[in-house]
């Protein structure tokens, strides 16, 4: 067996780019992106100061979650153990780009695919050494293969201090690094120095920096910036997929509470609406990737083990047994209904949960492995039926407008206490930034303004008036509106604040 790493001496590295410019040509790496990079940071005060240099690039992780997520096996596990990329599979999901916690994975301006740092395999398999560590000058980049207990570098590990990045995450990295100093390693322990940075391009400074270990604050004086990858396409999917899986649920409860022969507003609207809503949730899934003509990738290369995977099956089934429903809607068959409503209920349920378990495996982004993620979409999907019968309303006459209202009022109320819990909640460092960004942050305006009081607190109030004084449809409907538009300020703000903090 061969297992092959790096080891990366801090210590030797004088921060002269070669490695870099190395990386570059021999892989023609497009301006604005890196597979591989050096990080500057400074500690002390003037006039005692010094600087730092850490090399940057992929981990090949022995369990590398990038491998797992990406959803057409682009990314693979050479036979000597380093994390390879197939440019002619890649659909550019940029889901690995969110699972790797080091910050090593890119999208290529020019293929519109995954890149990152390979190993030179194609230098390995003629028994050459990578560039990087051919150009270095002062050797501070060394092969080792980790499973050769003789080999000269795995000594130098054996006997040396050296550390990983990241290691809670537990993907057990490769890349070993000797004389680093805490603070490269870990991008929290860092601020962005005010007084200018050389050459870069790159994220303010976190606010919630802390003192390294030693009790220093360094600064970063050069870093490279990274993309933020999921932006409101996937924010506008979770509320559209929220809706066609509520909408149905809704339907289901109806079928379950008798209803089943209100031939329109349960057996022929519902699956209609979710219909629209699965379609325009297909629609954004494929417009957000960088390869949106090869989408049928899902199907013909698929890896099991991806939720993009999986999560497409789901949609697929739900998809089904909605085209199901509307048959036995228009022709008025109760008996059909009856037997549809619990695999309706059910696949609806998967519609909006299962992106709890694709994020979960979004390693990189500690806000969104949050156990509370998966009744968060739940009772959002609640939400969105209630909402969906709440707006309905205006057109044609429900079968029982109060359980419309009381279902759009309990999906709001069970919502706002756990986005509550989720925001009082203590976490890690990254998970803590990450909140700190959500609300107090750059998205602090559209999560209070716009999840929480256009989306929970308005809609509260409109519905309880509402069941109060037994009003017409016409308040319900605004809260359903409402509590939509609110749900995708919310979910926005989350799918960025989780991406803010830096990772490298």
């Amino acid at each position: 067996m061969t297992r092959l790493g790096f080891l990366l001496d801090s210590q030797s590295c004088i921060g002269c780019h070669a490695c870099t410019v190395a990386c570059k040509a021999e892989h023609d790496v497009p301006l604005g992106v890196n597979r591989t990079w050096v990080k500057y940071i400074e500690t002390g005060t003037f006039p005692d100061v010094d600087r730092h240099f850490s090399v940057m690039r992929c981990n090949h992780c022995d369990d590398a979650p990038c491998i797992s997520i990406c959803p057409t096996n682009a990314l693979f596990r050479a036979d000597n153990g380093v994390v390879d990329f197939d440019d002619g599979n890649c659909i550019g999901c940029k889901g690995c780009m969110n699972a790797c916690p080091y910050d090593a994975i890119y999208i290529n301006p020019v293929t519109n695919t995954a890149n990152k740092c390979n190993f030179c395999n194609h230098r390995i398999d003629q028994g050459l050494e990578p560039s990087c560590v051919v150009v270095c000058p002062t050797h501070a980049i060394k092969v080792v293969d980790l499973d050769d207990p003789a080999d000269e570098t795995t000594q130098i590990i054996a006997r040396s201090e050296t550390a990983v990045r990241s290691p809670e995450q537990n993907t057990l990295p490769k890349v070993h690094y000797r004389g680093a100093h805490q603070a490269a390693l870990d991008p929290l322990s860092t601020a962005i120095a005010d007084d200018g940075m050389i050459w870069a391009d790159t994220t303010a400074s976190h606010p919630t920096a802390e003192p390294a270990s030693d009790g220093v604050m360094a600064r970063t004086t050069y870093t490279t910036a990274h993309q933020m990858t999921w932006k409101a396409k996937v924010s506008s999917y979770l509320v559209t997929k929220a809706v066609a899986a509520g909408m149905m649920a809704m339907a289901a409860l109806l079928v379950l509470l008798g209803h089943g022969g209100e031939q329109v507003t349960v057996g022929v609207v519902p699956p209609v609406v979710a219909g629209v809503f699965l379609a325009a949730t297909g629609v954004l899934l494929v417009w957000d990737l960088r390869q949106p003509t090869r989408f049928y990738y899902l199907i013909t290369r698929a890896n099991p083990r991806s939720w993009l995977v999986k999560g497409a099956a789901v949609l697929g089934a739900f998809a089904a047994v909605c085209a199901a429903w509307f048959v036995a809607g228009v022709v008025g068959s109760i008996g059909s209904l009856q037997v549809l409503a619990a695999p309706a209920a059910l696949l609806g349920a998967a519609t909006a949960g299962y992106t709890a378990f694709l994020f979960a495996q979004c390693e990189g982004r500690d806000l969104w492995q949050t156990p509370l993620v998966l009744p968060t979409l739940l009772a959002q999907a609640v939400t969105a039926g209630g909402a969906g019968y709440a707006v309905m309303e205006l057109a044609v006459e429900g079968p029982d407008r109060e359980v419309a209202q009381w279902v759009l009022l309990a999906g709001v109320l069970a919502t706002a206490a756990l986005i509550g819990a989720e925001i009082l909640s203590r976490g890690t460092a990254h998970v803590e930034a990450a909140v700190a960004a959500m609300t107090r942050g750059r998205y602090a305006r559209q999560f209070w303004a716009g999840g929480v009081g256009l989306g929970l607190a308005v809609p509260a109030v409109l519905v309880a008036v509402a069941l109060a004084a037994d009003s017409g449809p016409v308040l319900a409907a605004v809260a359903g509106i409402c509590a939509v538009a609110g749900m995708w300020f919310y979910e926005d703000s989350f799918v960025r604040a989780g991406q803010s903090v830096p990772l490298s």
